[in-house]
């Protein structure tokens, strides 16, 4: 019997075949025998094997409209990848041969020259003899930028099954955050994003392929894709080959779940996932083409693009549903309960509208039906793991009064022109906000001076933070020439600056003088991409709110980083290292995991204790307790057992990824005894900046409900329709959103799943 009963799949495009499947077919069977991947020495696959998992039909689906020549090339690409992964699980996998799986893998790359195809060395095996025949057809015709990106997506696929690997060795299941960004370096998606560009012979425009658009394209597409195929493989990965990456086998340990609701869980997120693709492309390319100036033919080239990931979408759900490697049988034959509840009864069947299953699921139109300034009252403040103990900076006085004296100067506590009543801040709240508590955890041991710098940058981030979204409320030009200007107070050449319009312009302009002028410039690059990230996110924040629109959950905690400003407060520390540690150390996947994970916690801490301030007095939707509330129609209690669970969970990876994988990289590298000291002290800032942050959170006064005063809007008891959502549900005066009163508060989000369809919420 299969492990769980195969959800209703949102597929919101039809699959369309390519006349030359039988050409791909015959091809890729004799190309297979010729590269020499059905040889019995290994014995990876036999040719009714390679028939069975009918690759030809894969890309034939996937890739509809190409060339027999360009399908032929596309689908000898997935022989080859599909093979590597076989390859990789017979001969390493199964065995646990670490040192081999690094060697072997340490050789491919020399078969993907970057600047053509010169030069590559003599095969030894099928997958360097399929791999080097694949380069020499496939780069001539594309650029040197697609060939990079290329090369950087193939090498991440096959370095990271060194991740999986490791794992299994480990016996260690990742949790889920951890997995989604994994999945996307060992998984192909991203890979196989940069093939729908050979097959539709439109590439991504080099000077938008890195903005957030493009990104979030890939992103989406590339989880779409891999969560779809957990479900269909979950049988195979876990059951059959003791598989530890899989988003099902994910969802049952993190959250506590049985097969079938984590099933129906993981499910929810790849229809969550394509509702973020389908937002951006609605609601970012337009925005993007103009702000770019792109001309007709790039824009129909990323149009393209769009159009070739939707391809590939529908038609690898039809290949899933007929390969032989995959679990695909047994489907819900009729929906087991209605959507959204709705009438029922005699003469209701004509008011029932046929829906496409997982329209209404998280992150399709449930999410734009958020009602603001609800009374959620305080958080109870829950247990965060946090094995490292403070250290103050013994001048945290000083910066205390410094800070509060600089606000003053630089026009904080002052009214803002066209608003009215008092300033943003009083003085006296920003004594309470203690910015200095926070910066004397973060640098215990900095001089007087950088620690009344830190200070004052983490006021301004908080300040201009809160600004923001007061001012422009709805305003996205403004927000957009808002943020443009802010670049101008930040030259790189230390030159001079436009008159300061507004306190966030006038202390930026101050700080950026003092923080830049001992930098190297490569150091104030550095230092001004923190900034602009931070500041680029609000617009993304305000994008959100303009559609009244709860985040997609993947979306919301990698943007999250951004607009909780941890670049920012990390970039000084990084800077600190930098003439030790060479700047690709930090694009490592430890380096990177630890740096994610660090600020996920961190964020999410934020999160529980900015809950009732940001949902209740600001009518806020960037919350990771509203997001899973949304996500899961779940109460808020229940939310907040998620979010702690999960920041928890990210400190665990933190200490995993230090303990056993950060003295690997050392290896790896062949780093000197000063890059070991410096990256083990870079490691320890982000744990005394975990903590540091902890504390203040604990001790500020900025989210206490006696401090907190109503922002222009409507009041907290506003009573706006909305769907209470269930079988039964109906309109009433607010969400509902699950369990409450008195005995729910412990309820947990494996229990709420268990009970029954989740479809129908």
């Amino acid at each position: 019997m299969q492990p769980f009963t195969l959800p209703d799949f949102y597929v919101p495009y039809p699959a369309r075949l390519n006349p030359h499947l039988e050409s791909a077919r015959s091809h890729t069977k004799e190309w297979a025998r010729t590269m020499g991947m059905l040889d019995p020495d290994p014995a990876v696959w036999d040719e009714a094997q390679l028939d069975a998992m009918d690759y030809g039909l894969m890309c034939a689906y996937i890739h509809p409209d190409c060339s027999a020549e360009v399908l032929n090339l596309v689908t000898d690409w997935y022989v080859w990848v599909f093979y590597f992964d076989d390859h990789f699980l017979e001969v390493y996998k199964r065995s646990g041969d670490l040192a081999g799986a690094k060697e072997y893998l340490s050789r491919l790359p020399a078969y993907m020259p970057a600047h053509g195809t010169d030069g590559i060395p003599e095969p030894t095996n099928p997958v360097e003899r399929g791999l080097a025949d694949l380069w020499r057809r496939t780069v001539p015709g594309m650029s040197a930028d697609w060939r990079a990106r290329f090369i950087e997506s193939t090498k991440n696929l096959l370095d990271e099954s060194l991740w999986e690997l490791s794992n299994i060795n480990a016996g260690r299941v990742a949790n889920p955050m951890e997995y989604i960004e994994m999945r996307r370096r060992v998984g192909g998606a991203p890979w196989s994003a940069n093939l729908v560009e050979v097959a539709n012979g439109a590439e991504v425009p080099a000077r938008v392929a890195g903005t957030r658009p493009l990104h979030v394209l890939r992103d989406s597409f590339s989880d779409a894709v891999h969560l779809r195929n957990d479900l269909f493989s979950y049988e195979r990965e876990v059951r059959e080959e003791g598989e530890l990456s899989n988003g099902v086998l994910v969802f049952e340990k993190f959250f506590g779940l049985d097969t079938q609701p984590a099933a129906d869980a993981v499910n929810d997120l790849l229809n969550s996932r394509l509702h973020q693709f389908e937002n951006t492309v609605l609601t970012e390319l337009p925005g993007l083409f103009e702000d770019h100036g792109l001309d007709l033919s790039e824009r129909l080239a990323v149009l393209a693009y769009v159009k070739g990931l939707q391809d590939w979408q529908s038609g690898g759900h039809e290949w899933h549903m007929r390969s032989s490697r995959y679990m695909n049988g047994g489907g819900r034959a009729t929906p087991t309960a209605s959507f959204l509840g709705g009438p029922t009864g005699l003469g209701t069947s004509a008011a029932k509208i046929n829906l496409l299953p997982g329209l209404l699921g998280p992150g399709g139109p449930k999410s734009h039906m958020h009602v603001p300034f609800q009374r959620v009252g305080p958080v109870e403040t829950p247990d965060f793991y946090m094995p490292v103990r403070v250290r103050l900076n013994p001048h945290l006085d000083e910066a205390r009064r410094e800070g509060v004296e600089w606000s003053e100067r630089m026009g904080f506590h002052a009214p803002l022109p066209g608003l009215p009543g008092p300033g943003l801040w009083s003085a006296e709240q920003n004594r309470g906000f203690d910015f200095a508590l926070c910066a004397a955890g973060i640098d215990p041991d900095s001089t007087a001076d950088d620690l009344v710098l830190s200070t004052q940058w983490l006021t301004w981030g908080t300040y201009a933070d809160d600004y923001f979204p007061l001012v422009f409320a709805r305003d996205m030009a403004g927000a957009k020439a808002f943020h443009a200007r802010l670049l101008e107070f930040m030259p790189l050449d230390l030159g001079a600056v436009p008159t300061p319009a507004n306190p966030v312009e006038r202390a930026l302009a101050d700080l950026w003088v003092r923080t830049a002028s001992p930098l190297p410039p490569d150091g104030r690059q550095l230092f001004r991409d923190s900034v602009i990230t931070m500041t680029e996110s609000w617009l993304w924040e305000l994008a959100n709110h303009i559609q009244n629109r709860v985040p997609d959950p993947v979306d919301y905690m990698e943007m999250r980083r951004r607009t909780f400003g941890s670049d920012l407060t990390k970039a000084l520390s990084r800077l600190a290292h930098g003439r030790s540690l060479p700047a690709d150390i930090y694009q490592t996947r430890t380096v990177m995991g630890l740096e994610n994970a660090s600020s996920d916690y961190a964020m999410l801490v934020n999160d529980v204790f900015s809950y009732q301030k940001e949902i209740e007095f600001e009518g806020e939707v960037h919350n990771c307790i509203l997001v899973s509330q949304d996500f899961f129609s779940c109460d808020k209690d229940q939310g907040v057992a998620v979010v702690t669970d999960l920041a928890n969970a990210r400190m665990r990876q933190f200490e995993h990824l230090a303990a056993h994988e950060l003295p690997v990289l050392f290896e790896d590298l062949d780093l000197g005894a000063e890059a070991r000291e410096a990256l083990t002290d870079y490691v320890k800032k982000m744990q005394e900046w975990m903590a540091a942050v902890l504390l203040w959170h604990q001790k500020t006064r900025r989210y206490l409900e006696s401090e907190l005063r109503h922002p222009l809007g409507p009041p907290a008891s506003a009573f706006t329709p909305q769907w209470s959502g269930g079988g039964t549900g109906g309109w009433t005066g607010g969400w509902t959103g699950g369990p409450t009163g008195l005995g729910t508060a412990t309820a947990r989000i494996a229990s709420l799943l268990t009970l029954g369809n989740r479809s129908a919420v």
